[in-house]
């Protein structure tokens, strides 16, 4: 199985304002396959979006390494990382320029991390292309082409977020509880139609999510961090047998 991330020993030491140290992130090694769909579970303050933080190279490790697709990245800035990442934030107005419409949004997708000058006239040959993409999410998003993502509802712009981010398919997605900010009934349809594109892309992908609900349906593997560190790794048939009252006792 190829590892498409490999994290030895990672470790994040941060100073509070009194010189007081704080480990947020305690020793933690990991490797990710190829074709891994993980969920990451833990309460506040566990380690999650440091870690999410430190594969995106928007926190520095203090000690460990960090490995994607075989490459030494540890020191790599977040735009040298851009070119395997792609990332869903929590927040909607994350992730999309929002004077800007759907279709131009598309664009810079499509060709993020190449050299480019963005021509008006390029827009037209793709527009069929943007088109048949945004039928894909089924949320009103394919009468929309042509508008700007201010304009739009939180569930739209998470799901053109989700496009945006699945459009180049990235050596690895990042979640980051991209759900969290959407009423009950938008955040089940978009983790739907994220499963669908993980599925069927054969994309590899690392989730947090508040939700148990969401941790035990979906993914192959299970993680759940507890003080900066990873306390249990299961995987599918292992994640199977548990049950919510399962993961509670976990957390105490």
């Amino acid at each position: 199985m190829t590892a498409i991330v490999e994290l030895k020993n990672a470790t994040k030491v941060i100073t509070n304002g009194f010189d007081e140290e704080k480990i947020i992130l305690n020793d933690v090694s990991l490797e990710i396959f190829e074709h891994d769909f993980i969920t990451i579970l833990g309460g506040n303050g566990a380690g999650k979006s440091t870690l999410f933080n430190t594969i995106a190279g928007t926190l520095p490790l203090t000690s460990g390494s960090i490995r994607i697709m075989g490459e030494d990245v540890t020191h790599f800035s977040p735009e040298k990382r851009a070119k395997y990442l792609s990332r869903v934030f929590q927040d909607p107005k994350m992730g999309t320029a929002p004077r800007m419409t759907v279709a131009e949004n598309l664009l810079i997708a499509k060709f993020r991390g190449e050299k480019r000058g963005l021509l008006p006239r390029r827009l037209s040959s793709y527009r069929e292309e943007f088109q048949a993409t945004i039928e894909k999410v089924g949320n009103g998003l394919e009468k929309h082409l042509d508008t700007p993502i201010e304009f739009l509802s939180g569930g739209q712009r998470q799901a053109l977020s989700l496009l945006m981010a699945t459009l180049k398919r990235p050596e690895l997605l990042l979640l980051d509880e991209h759900t969290a900010a959407l009423d009950p009934k938008t955040s089940v349809a978009l983790m739907e139609l994220t499963d669908e594109f993980v599925s069927k892309d054969h994309l590899t992908a690392l989730m947090i999510t508040h939700h148990m609900e969401d941790a035990l349906k979906y993914g192959n593997r299970l993680i759940v961090m507890k003080e900066g560190r990873i306390i249990q790794d299961l995987n599918k048939e292992e994640k199977a047998k548990m049950k919510i009252s399962d993961y509670y006792q976990l957390f105490e």
